[in-house]
């Protein structure tokens, strides 16, 4: 079935409270948002919940609960509504994960092909998706890392080569242009393309490798910020660039490379055969797309070797080409570690809030408080007026700021007072990315290379999600990867309501203030000094061992 899923406002609630209410729109959010049938939202396998009637399920217990009950789902199911107490969380949810030896995509897709398991991608699953906008602000905040780093602060007059327009991948165009730099993105769907540029994340669509390498040309001796797609494949069009010696000054790519089944297209292969193959002959259609990726890597190697600063964007295509032959995928480093881990250590990551009011006046209400209390925080406030001005909402109006510890805990304090007092109009959902410095353990993408030699110990999203339990947060999730990624990755997810109420400001003081608590001590503990600094100057609780 084709989900019909709209946002809604409807007053008066459907639920007992607001907090259930809450969980709800946003449940319903990432339908409307995703667009995609079957439940399903983005990464090509993403599901908010397992199948329809587990939706429908979800729902009702939703709309029936009291607040001290906890609605128990497993994997998009919901198993059981448990007597608990008013502290506790309404939510509890684990999604996707198998025990490490059988932690396999060939195990994954026989359990889903079962209906026994689904991947909750990693906000889509905890009902915390609010598309590709959240995406833009990190892909925007890589880029800028990146210009600091090596360009003198700026990509005016740069060329960003990337390929992929999917929910994930479509925020590279719009967030390239935000930084002033000349993109080209390489696409093999033309229903992407054509939907980004419909969103405005997309400026232009070129016919041609030929036109687009002119246009690019130009826009760079005019340091005019440009963004293009191409309908082509990146196994072929990478290659080809480097070929012709045109050296771009940053690569990267965001097709869903993790996903050799259902995500990645090879080369030569169009989206018709690809479908027939996912069932006639999955062994074909996957060595194709490994070959593929290894062409494709190849380039990319060619391009770092070249100069070209050069980057993993979290969709494992280091480790599929490695697999595939190319022994020096490696050599190009993760994002993560390469751009954004001083960051993490003090605790500063995607921290977004989401107007359940479905009024954008209340975002412009918060963005006037952000602006005014951070006003010597040029990442938040530089990111405030661009975000007004480019980024439109998709679905349920909502923001996303790097915020760190101490300051996540005071602008939802002052967010709850808001609504208590009546200047919003509803109240408002508090989350963040599952990619937050101690809620995700990924030895390819969040922790790899740790200083300590801990990239694969999943502990720490685990203590993460038990912490938030603790703390009373209203949802708290831990997923693991599926399809192409089983295996790869364990991440906690968190959901905090700021309803106006004396009882929400404690659960905002306590979930927020511990998760980004754990949050340094997670990279304290690896040894980091800038986190042991933090951890010192903002009075957390690290132990630190003699």
């Amino acid at each position: 079935m084709k989900n019909d899923f709209k946002v809604t406002n409807s007053i008066p609630l459907r639920c007992r409270t607001w907090r259930q209410e809450a969980l709800l729109r946003l449940l319903e959010n990432v339908l409307a948002v995703g667009n995609e049938p079957d439940m399903m939202a983005y990464a090509t396998l993403g599901r908010a919940t397992r199948d329809y009637s587990s939706h429908v399920a979800i729902v009702h217990a939703l709309q029936t609960m009291t607040e001290d009950y906890t609605l128990i789902i497993q994997s998009g199911k919901p198993v059981g509504l448990l007597k608990t107490h008013a502290q506790a969380p309404l939510v509890i949810m684990a999604n996707c994960n198998m025990v490490g030896h059988w932690a396999k995509s060939e195990v994954f897709y026989q359990l889903e092909r079962k209906g026994l398991i689904c991947w909750g991608g990693l906000s889509a699953g905890a009902w915390q998706y609010i598309g590709s906008q959240a995406v833009i602000q990190s892909t925007y905040e890589i880029f800028s890392r990146i210009a600091e780093r090596y360009y003198n602060n700026t990509l005016k007059g740069h060329f960003i080569l990337t390929a992929g327009l999917g929910a994930m991948g479509s925020a590279q165009a719009l967030a390239a242009w935000m930084v002033g730099a000349v993109i080209l993105v390489v696409e093999i769907d033309p229903e992407r393309i054509q939907k980004c540029l419909a969103k405005g994340y997309l400026q232009q669509q070129v016919t041609s490798l030929e036109e687009a390498l002119i246009r690019i040309k130009t826009a760079i001796a005019q340091r005019e910020a440009l963004s293009l797609g191409l309908l082509g494949n990146a196994a072929v069009i990478f290659p080809e660039i480097l070929a012709r010696g045109f050296i771009p000054h940053i690569v990267t790519d965001q097709t869903p490379a993790h996903d050799l089944l259902y995500g990645y297209i090879p080369a030569d292969y169009d989206l018709a055969r690809v479908h027939e193959l996912r069932q006639a002959n999955p062994k074909e259609l996957m060595l194709a797309g490994l070959a593929s990726i290894k062409r494709q890597m190849e380039a990319m190697l060619g391009f770092h070797k070249a100069g070209s600063v050069v980057f993993d964007h979290g969709n494992l295509i280091r480790t599929q080409a490695y697999s595939a032959g190319v022994a020096d995928a490696f050599d190009i480093p993760v994002f993560t570690e390469a751009f954004l881990r001083p960051l993490f250590c003090r605790a500063i990551g995607p921290f977004r809030w989401i107007a359940l009011s479905n009024d954008p006046d209340d975002i412009h209400r918060i963005d006037e408080y952000m602006v005014q209390r951070f006003a010597d925080n040029h990442i938040v406030t530089n990111w405030i007026g661009l975000a007004q001005q480019y980024v439109p909402f998709e679905g349920l109006p909502a923001r996303i700021a790097w915020l760190g510890h101490g300051e996540r805990t005071e602008l939802a304090l002052a967010v709850n007072q808001m609504v208590a007092d009546g200047r919003l109009k509803a109240p408002v959902a508090f989350t963040r990315d599952h990619l937050d410095a101690g809620a995700m353990a990924h030895p390819y993408l969040m922790t790899e290379n740790l200083r300590d030699g801990s990239d694969v110990i999943a502990d720490w999203p685990l203590i993460n999600a038990m912490l938030n339990c603790a703390s009373g947060a209203d949802l708290v999730a831990i997923h693991s990867s599926g399809g192409g990624d089983s295996g790869y990755m364990t991440s906690a997810g968190v959901t905090i309501i700021a309803d106006g109420t004396p009882a929400a400001a404690q659960r905002l003081q306590l979930s927020l203030t511990n998760d980004t608590s754990l949050s340094i001590i997670r990279y304290a503990d690896a040894g980091y000094p800038e986190a042991i600094e933090e951890a010192i100057y903002k009075g957390v609780g690290y132990i630190a061992l003699s």
